[in-house]
């Protein structure tokens, strides 16, 4: 079977470090199952750019768990800016949010099958996930799932 190739958006490095959020435990079963393999996993230099902004030591905590994880890191590019610009120009996400809108343009440029996301804000929601997809594939670029790590990972069946 042929492994998810997932986006972690900066949010979820962000969450492995706050026990008291919802989804905690999920956020670090995510991580577990990406170090056993389970998935593909991705994050680029627009989350590492992000989570620089942090204040340490949170900082230093993320970006050391990004490193230490097994996640392969995408590089900034033109096709990617373009994707963004244009949910810009389909008011889907203000040119406010420039990260934001990176991310989506990142995962769908380089044909991830989903972004695993805790920002409820301008990502992860109906409307953004509607818009992205249907501007995503008027340019030629594959539906990308946005959604939490719960959706992903193994839940013990009882």
């Amino acid at each position: 079977m042929k492994k998810l190739k997932i986006y972690l958006e900066t949010t979820v490095f962000n969450w492995f470090f706050e026990p008291e959020r919802d989804f905690y435990k999920d956020t670090h079963q995510l991580f577990d199952e990406i170090a056993a393999g389970k998935f593909e996993a991705y994050a680029s230099d627009y989350v590492v750019e992000e989570l620089a902004q942090a204040t340490e030591p949170k900082r230093r905590m993320m970006l050391d768990l990004l490193e230490q994880s097994r996640i392969e890191m995408l590089g900034k590019s033109d096709e990617v800016a373009a994707l963004a610009q244009q949910y810009v120009l389909h008011n889907i996400i203000s040119k406010k949010h420039r990260y934001d809108r990176e991310h989506i343009a990142c995962a769908a440029v380089n044909g991830m099958n989903a972004i695993i996301s805790f920002n409820f804000a301008h990502i992860n929601r109906y409307s953004t996930r509607e818009k992205t997809d249907l501007v995503n594939r008027l340019n030629g670029y594959p539906t990308v799932q946005i959604i939490m790590p719960m959706e992903v990972i193994d839940v013990e069946v009882v």
